[in-house]
């Protein structure tokens, strides 16, 4: 057997397993859609609260994540996060404080991320994938309470955003707590994209609300679906 033929019968058995790695692979996202929606649909209205996993107790965050997960849980929404610490946690430990349904979409990261002690046993869902991640929290929710935090924050947030603006998905309350945190991004989004260079309309800024304030959160969300019902977003 020459050199070259060696050569392509290896490369066509590597292109083989390729293929049988990426039909397995299909399967595997399937199942987590198929799961993540199989759990999800029996939670009834639920909101979902996002912030950095690197957030301690005892911070200010943290603190006014549990204590809006509270008030939420007490106007009968369950509540749904990544499944982690920080503000993760948090929000959940809100949840199991009031006993309401505390949901985690945990994700396998090489951090080696473990689901916090604080979400119901039956309601921890664990993901591979990212984006199957962020379809079960954009479906399930009917409305993001968004705390500080880092890319994988603002990754989920301008998600919601984008499919909102873009009528992909039906409008629902979006809350982002703390103005001095977002106060800069906000400022960017104002006056670069929209009035420097037209890359939004103005009414695109009233798809959120910033507030300090745990009560106008919660009240925010409550005056929404005082006209509205609550339906899954796709």
């Amino acid at each position: 057997m020459t050199d070259d033929l060696i050569k392509e019968a290896f490369e066509d058995k590597a292109w083989a397993d390729l293929k049988a790695e990426s039909s397995w692979q299909i399967f595997k996202i399937m199942s987590e859609f198929v799961d993540g929606f199989d759990k999800l649909n029996k939670m009834g209205p639920c909101v979902t609260i996002f912030g950095s996993a690197r957030t301690k107790p005892g911070n200010k965050y943290y603190e006014i994540a549990i204590e809006i997960a509270r008030m939420l849980t007490k106007e009968g929404y369950g509540i749904i996060t990544g499944g982690g610490g920080g503000i993760m946690e948090a929000a959940n430990k809100g949840a199991h404080l009031e006993n309401g349904k505390s949901v985690g979409l945990n994700i396998d990261l090489p951090s080696e991320q473990m689901a916090n002690t604080y979400i119901d046993r039956d309601k921890i869902i664990n993901f591979e994938y990212f984006f199957v991640r962020k379809v079960m929290f954009v479906k399930y929710a009917q409305g993001f309470i968004v705390l500080p935090g880092g890319f994988g924050t603002l990754d989920e947030l301008f998600e919601a955003l984008t499919l909102i603006q873009t009528g992909k998905i039906g409008h629902f309350p979006i809350v982002m707590i703390g103005t001095e945190f977002w106060a800069g991004l906000m400022g960017w989004i104002k006056e670069v994209m929209l009035e420097k260079n037209s890359n939004i309309d103005a009414d695109d800024l009233n798809l959120v609300m910033i507030t300090d304030s745990a009560d106008e959160a919660v009240a925010h969300i409550n005056q929404f679906y005082s006209k509205y019902m609550h339906t899954p977003n796709f």
